[in-house]
């Protein structure tokens, strides 16, 4: 349970800052400000309000219907700034984007995630070579075969305490089993969901914490 009187509203005039990251993927989506009052608002309908300079006591999503639906709501060391976690009902930013931060994943797992379905939506066309991704994707007992060949060479490595091959086979293993899932219609943000989920139950209305 978030406990507003231990929050530092002083250093900022009344306000706190809030980091709003999707819980699904883990992308910060946005970042904004809150007041009480909002807080007290989010707090009660279990969906993210923030305070605007502008705009005044602002329900994200109730004019777009991109609203943002609490999951997590905690506080930093200081007090003065919330991480707030998220499902969202669409994009964060005015602009369309996903993110206010632009449009691109932020780490090398989510960049080859995207990659991998970017192939596998393109076909190569009728004089290109199939690279190895397509030739994965094309054929599923070559796909599959590779996620058990990987695997065991990183259990070998493992074995062997070899460190720097272990952490080599453990990239190899990791791109072969989103190559494996790709054709299931499944990525890396169905992954990170699934763990999500494992981590921390969403809290309901009035008890986000």
């Amino acid at each position: 349970m978030l406990d507003l009187d231990r929050l530092d509203f002083t250093k900022g005039n009344g306000l706190v800052t809030v980091v709003a990251q999707d819980a699904r993927t883990g992308d910060v989506l946005m970042v904004a400000h809150a007041d009480r009052e909002a807080l007290e608002r989010t707090l009660a309908t279990g969906e993210m309000h923030y305070r605007s300079r502008t705009r005044g006591l602002w329900h994200k999503g109730a004019t777009s219907g991109n609203t943002q639906r609490v999951v997590t709501l905690r506080a930093d060391c200081d007090g003065d700034t919330l991480l707030a976690r998220v499902e969202k009902a669409g994009p964060a930013c005015h602009t369309g984007d996903e993110s206010c931060f632009g449009p691109g994943r932020w780490d090398g797992l989510a960049a080859l995630d995207a990659t991998l379905a970017d192939r596998a939506a393109r076909a190569p066309g009728p004089d290109e070579k199939p690279g190895y991704t397509h030739r994965l994707l094309a054929d599923r007992n070559l796909r599959l075969k590779k996620v058990g060949e990987e695997a065991a060479e990183l259990v070998t490595a493992c074995a062997d305490a070899d460190a720097d091959r272990a952490v080599e086979e453990a990239a190899d293993l990791l791109y072969h089993l989103l190559v494996a899932i790709r054709p299931l219609g499944l990525g890396l943000d169905d992954v990170k969901a699934v763990l999500a989920r494992r981590a921390v139950k969403p809290s309901l209305p009035g008890n986000a914490g």
